[in-house]
């Protein structure tokens, strides 16, 4: 194992242990000499968004789309941290382009559904919600938690999708 699989085996345990410093150090080094590596690329934008740096997280997510415009992960969290910088347009579109490449994107849907509701856009978002939870029954019980939703806790559409 050479030093720098090291570095990034060091990271990912970090990661893994919570150690969200020290994996991004480790993931810095790495990332020093391989600007270009996907998977580190989308754990540091990872662990900047757990920072709440999102637009930080967003110029890693783009340098992955750089290297592979349909890493399926890299949109559907540019999307996320689009979302949480209340830039919902943005965010919309990278969920648009999960769903052209997986129409069946239980996470993308949600997140669009969540999104779009947010936006005031509320039975579009709960269209969307509802052909999520099709795919992924857990999103009727996640929904029913979601900040994002809870202006909307007395919707009876609402209501009758999630109770």
């Amino acid at each position: 194992m050479t030093v720098d699989d090291q570095t990034y085996s060091k990271a990912i345990t970090e990661l893994n242990l919570g150690n969200y410093k020290k994996a991004l150090i480790l993931f810095d080094q790495f990332l020093a000499k391989f600007p270009h590596d996907v998977n580190a690329l989308l754990k540091k934008g990872n662990i900047l968004g757990k920072f709440g740096k999102f637009t930080e997280a967003i110029k890693e997510y783009d340098s992955v789309l750089k290297t592979d415009p349909q890493n399926i992960l890299a949109l559907i969290n540019k999307g996320l941290a689009m979302h949480y910088l209340e830039d919902y347009e943005s965010a919309l579109s990278c969920y648009a382009e999960v769903l052209k490449l997986r129409p069946n994107s239980a996470i993308a849907l949600y997140n669009k559904a969540s999104t779009l509701v947010k936006t005031g856009r509320v039975e579009e978002g709960l269209d969307a919600l509802q052909e999520a939870i099709k795919i992924d029954f857990s999103y009727k019980y996640k929904a029913r938690l979601d900040i994002d939703f809870e202006h909307i806790h007395k919707n009876n559409s609402f209501k009758h999708i999630v109770l």
